[in-house]
């Protein structure tokens, strides 16, 4: 077994003055000191059973904060982001093209205008994800998921069902709550988003959008890819503030006009951020997320009776 001595290295039972026996691998072989072997060094000699692992992470965070990713990454996000929207926008107006509907077809079509927006955030959001995905496996050698902040629910001593289910009530009972303050402030302007809920298309689209790939794309990028570079540079009160307002006012050019509901929308951006810091996942503010989501829509189902009687706005 080797001792942490050199294949040369002289047997102390061997009678001196003799010529000690050299291991052929002595040479081909060297053996490095113990210090080589531990994993915070760093040097060029490191061995390690994946040498392609990322480096250590830094013990002292804690887990949820441990990202691989800094602001170079952010910024980096932001302009990927840009260009996504003008290719899949311009890729978007070559295909309706191709089906005879020009441009001004689409501003002056309710149906074609929700069908645009829909679809282009669509394949942003399925991009940008499919981006980070290989982002997290090929540049830093990580899983996708865990990384990137979607670890299990810790249940304490409650069922971990039950666990998941208090999360979709309070995500249910947190959109009432902020269905009514936004009925109780009113706005006069007609919104942006009021549009895409006058032709069944595309308040479908917008309702499955909604549901089953807004959550997931907004949790991952704001509470799982955002979050924990502003919590490590600025705290986790400060990253909650702002990444929950970050939410909130990109989310404004679609309530353009109704001030309050901007407001209120920071609100919940900043809640669904302070969830995922309490309860260090994603997958908390992500149920919230869905929860939430869900009800308005369920709310806005009932209101037009099964969209067959769709809101009228001028």
């Amino acid at each position: 077994m080797n001792d942490g001595k050199s294949f040369a290295q002289p047997d102390p039972e061997q009678p001196a003055g003799s010529t000690p026996e050299v291991s052929p691998l002595a040479n081909e072989y060297p053996v490095l000191p113990d210090a080589v072997h531990s994993p915070q060094f760093a040097g060029p000699f490191q061995i390690s059973p994946e040498p392609w692992s990322p480096a250590p992470a830094d013990l002292s965070l804690p887990e949820d904060l441990r990202a691989p990713w800094g602001w170079l990454d952010l910024a980096l996000l932001v302009a990927i982001t840009f260009g996504g929207i003008f290719l899949f926008s311009v890729i978007l107006v070559i295909i309706f093209s191709a089906f005879g509907i020009g441009p001004s077809q689409v501003q002056k079509s309710a149906e074609y205008k929700g069908i645009f927006a829909v679809v282009t955030q669509t394949l942003l959001s399925l991009g940008l994800l499919a981006y980070l995905a290989a982002q997290m496996r090929l540049r830093f050698r990580r899983p996708f998921w865990r990384t990137i902040g979607w670890r299990p629910l810790d249940a304490g001593l409650m069922p971990r069902y039950f666990a998941y289910f208090t999360w979709i009530v309070a995500g249910f009972a947190f959109s009432l709550l902020i269905t009514i303050a936004s009925s109780a402030l009113g706005h006069k302007a007609q919104m942006p988003i009021e549009g895409l809920f006058q032709n069944r298309v595309s308040a479908l689209l917008l309702m499955s959008m909604g549901i089953l790939i807004a959550p997931v794309f907004e949790e991952t990028i704001f509470r799982g890819y955002i979050y924990p570079v502003i919590a490590r540079s600025w705290g986790v009160t400060a990253s909650v503030l702002v990444t929950g307002t970050i939410f909130g006012l990109l989310h404004a050019p679609q309530l353009w006009g109704g001030w309050a509901q901007i407001g209120l929308l920071v609100v919940v951006g900043i809640v669904f951020t302070l969830v995922r810091a309490i309860t260090k996942t994603v997958v908390a503010s992500y149920l919230l997320h869905v929860s939430y989501n869900s009800f308005l829509f369920l709310a806005f189902l009932f209101a037009s009776r099964g969209l067959r009687h769709l809101p009228i706005v001028h």
